[in-house]
């Protein structure tokens, strides 16, 4: 039933910082406006602009990404409709065909895997089975404050698998965590507490990267990498590319927080019982959660063997998934229960994004960029490991200033693809690897280590005032640098040897 606004009250408005949308348009009018340069078409002119213009509007959250991303679409429709088509610039687009390319990431399978996951994520969080599994392992784990922070680490791998989202997995432990930490009798500023509560943010941010179905920016480039080259990336693929990152990246996790923001006791007396008390409480587990957690061990393993024992896709078998927890008798959740766990604007960003890549590399605007990224950085002629290094670093200052790494990949994945095809198409070109390229890059879009707005799981535990900003940036700087040295060791070792850099 639809609702009104009581008389004599305001409407609720979303929060617009002005200053970032007045300069997001101005910015999109001045690209406009200048001459265009030798070999750009119009239409890609255009979406240099609206690039530019999504860009200021991510990193300065001016406005909801959801609102964004219907802003986008709008201008996508009108500035691509009116400016000759890019393929046959004797005639405008039109913008019926200019709205249909603003909408095709919606099209996009990746899209669909991004959704079913919120609805596991939703499944997860009203059968409680995530709390469940989280009590469980730090129960196990003993009282000593170190063992703590590696049971909360291991947490955070095991979700990975199971809660196909960031924040999602972070909105469960932070509750959990903080219970730790008040049933300890343990202050909520010490260094104890936010030990744990970094380690728990970063140890989401580390197994991004581990797991294909961990995170929407995944999606974001398995979409970019299927249109670009006709083929996709399984999730054991991913898997055995990834994970030797995520362990040591878990290792050095540990080390550094422990090192760095040392607990103030070496054990907390009662607090295994505590634990266990939590987890007593919760009862016995429900048919809902024994028939959850048989379709999620079922959907990992239709995951894992995706193309060795079976010929369906990772978003085929999700989707699946999801049919079976409404399915009335075996499933788990209702519509109304799920609807209102859904993160409506994530998934709308996400289609958004997939599309303004998509013009991007259509309009030929991503070409015309990654010419200029390649003559700049010295990458023509470089060798594949220097390629890596080199355009690594360059998403880690980028990821600065962005609030959203699904928001990152959209705008940075087709430019990097766009790079890459430009160098391997040199003369004196490496024979590289498109696709496994593509992917390594895609692992440093995760790293979120340095700054608390870098990521919204960040923001999840900085909200609970157990650390201030200072400690984050101090352990992240360290991560970072950490994740990028590991970056070079396998990029020159295992990376190399399985054939990801070059054929």
């Amino acid at each position: 039933m639809a609702t009104s606004t009581p008389i004599g009250s305001a409407p609720v408005r979303e929060p617009v910082h002005v200053t970032g949308l007045l300069a997001a348009l101005v910015s999109l009018v001045l690209v406009l406006l200048l001459p265009r340069p030798e070999g750009l078409p119009v239409a890609g002119q255009i979406m240099l602009g609206l690039l530019l213009f999504s860009v200021i509007l991510w990193m300065t959250e001016a406005v909801d990404y959801a609102i964004s991303a219907v802003l986008i679409t709008a201008l996508m429709a009108f500035l691509l409709g009116l400016a000759p088509n890019a393929a046959k610039p004797e005639a405008a687009l039109g913008t019926t065909a200019a709205l249909t390319l603003a909408l095709s990431g919606f099209a996009n399978t990746a899209l669909a895997l991004v959704g079913a996951a919120c609805f596991i994520s939703a499944a997860m969080t009203l059968t409680g089975l995530d709390k469940r599994i989280a009590l469980f392992i730090l129960s196990q784990v003993g009282a000593r404050t170190k063992r703590v922070v590696v049971g909360a680490i291991l947490v955070g791998i095991v979700l990975s698998f199971l809660v196909p989202s960031t924040t999602a997995r972070v909105a469960c432990l932070v509750p959990i965590v903080m219970g730790i930490i008040l049933a300890f009798g343990v202050d909520q500023r010490s260094r104890f507490a936010g030990l744990l509560m970094i380690a728990t943010a970063q140890a989401a941010s580390i197994w991004n990267v581990g797991v294909k179905t961990a995170a929407a920016q995944n999606m974001v480039a398995i979409g970019f990498i299927e249109k670009a080259f006709g083929q996709t990336i399984t999730w054991l693929d991913w898997l055995i590319a990834a994970a030797p990152w995520s362990i040591l990246m878990s290792i050095a996790l540990y080390f550094v927080m422990t090192r760095m923001m040392p607990p103030e006791t070496e054990e907390i007396a009662g607090g295994k019982d505590t634990i266990r008390q939590a987890l007593r409480a919760l009862g016995p587990m429900t048919g809902a959660e024994w028939r959850l957690l048989a379709i999620m061990l079922a959907l990992l393993g239709l995951w894992a063997t995706e193309k060795v024992l079976h010929p369906f896709d990772t978003s085929s078998t999700t989707i699946a998934a999801i049919a079976l927890m409404f399915t009335p008798g075996i499933g788990v959740m209702g519509w109304k229960q799920a609807q209102s766990k859904i993160p409506w604007g994530t998934i709308v960003l996400f289609g958004t994004g997939i599309s303004l890549g998509t013009a991007l590399l259509q309009t030929q605007a991503a070409a015309w960029l990654a010419n200029i990224i390649v003559a700049n950085l010295g990458l023509a002629g470089a060798s594949a490991f220097m390629i890596l290094a080199l355009l690594s670093l360059f998403l880690i200052v980028v990821h600065l200033g962005f609030a959203s790494a699904t928001a990152l990949a959209s705008a940075m994945v087709p430019i990097m693809i766009s790079v890459l095809q430009r160098i391997a198409g040199g003369p004196d070109a490496a024979p590289l690897n498109l696709i496994g390229m593509t992917l390594l890059l895609q692992f440093v879009v995760s790293f979120g280590f340095i700054l608390p707005v870098n990521a919204p799981q960040n923001m999840v535990a900085y909200g609970t005032d157990t650390f201030s900003a200072k400690d984050f940036v101090r352990t992240g700087l360290v991560l970072t640098v950490i994740g990028y040295a590991l970056v070079l060791l396998l990029g020159a070792t295992y990376w190399s040897w399985m054939g990801y850099l070059t054929h």
